[in-house]
């Protein structure tokens, strides 16, 4: 079992014990979108590996209090070397970082099948479970069983019945900050958008925003979309974060650290070409 497989089952056993209610100030990053294989459409994946080894190196060096990656670990769902590689890297990862991935649709596929989710569950470990980090109440899904439950309408089912519950834990945990992680975004700017392939449906959208709504969840973060946005619907804030690996508008690759403090959260996305030299917890500007 992969490292970070270990450390979600682990944190799967304390979800659900309170913590102080005054963490101080931290950061944390929020990555996405690996994707080894998409720079060169799967015939290698040499920029990948530069841009991951050099994002890994740095947060080992910055010492965030923990790291999400929200999916596409990999281009290809299934491929044996793009699974080697990412996995090669984030084992690089200093071990005191707790780091939690999420599943993308390029990990278990647009379609998914009860034989991705397997696979993706036998080499990366869950694909949705809740962790606990200081007052941060962390809620991690599959977005992809989410936006395409033909194949899969019992786990989508499940899935949605435990976050009903997961929802109402956080709620009743006195945690500070309760924080949603997926790959597709619910909206880009809009609650109300029309549907489209970078947002999951609007009405499957609408019911799980009421759950988010009624829970007190503050920010959902996503990537998926391969650049940034930004989007309301009324306190909760919808985050996507362009890749770490190849960007597909002006945003160049990079990741966001996140600035956590007693009354509130602010964000601020990194490119690679400008990596902050110290890790400073106070919020940016």
């Amino acid at each position: 079992m992969v490292r970070q497989s270990l450390i979600l089952l682990c944190l799967l056993g304390i979800a659900g014990q309170a913590v102080a209610q005054d963490a101080g100030s931290y950061v944390f990053a929020q990555l996405a979108d690996t994707q080894f294989g998409f720079f060169a459409e799967d015939r290698e994946f040499t920029q990948e590996t530069a841009n991951y080894e050099f994002v890994v190196a740095n947060l080992n060096r910055l010492e965030p209090a923990f790291v999400v990656i929200c999916g596409d670990l990999i281009n290809k769902p299934g491929d044996p070397a793009q699974r080697a590689e990412y996995l090669r890297i984030t084992a690089l990862l200093d071990p005191s970082i707790s780091f939690y991935a999420v599943a993308g649709n390029h990990d278990v596929g647009n379609e998914p099948t009860p034989e991705s989710l397997a696979d993706y569950r036998e080499h990366f470990g869950p694909d949705w479970y809740s962790f606990r980090e200081r007052d941060i109440y962390g809620i991690v899904l599959n977005s992809s069983v989410i936006a395409a439950p033909a194949a899969v309408e019992s786990e989508a089912a499940t899935q949605e019945a435990w976050v009903r519950e997961e929802l109402a834990r956080a709620k009743a945990s006195g945690a500070r900050h309760i924080l949603v992680f997926q790959h597709h975004s619910w909206f880009l700017e809009t609650p109300d958008e029309a549907d489209a392939y970078f947002n999951i449906p609007l009405a499957t959208r609408a019911r799980y925003l009421a759950m988010f709504r009624e829970a007190g969840v503050s920010h959902v973060f996503a990537g998926h979309y391969h650049r940034n946005a930004f989007g309301r619907d009324g306190e909760l804030e919808m985050v996507t974060t362009g890749p770490v690996g190849r960007p597909l508008g002006e945003d160049e690759s990079g990741f966001r650290l996140v600035h956590v403090e007693s009354d509130g959260i602010s964000h601020e996305y990194i490119p690679l070409g400008k990596i902050p030299t110290r890790l400073d917890v106070a919020p940016p500007p």
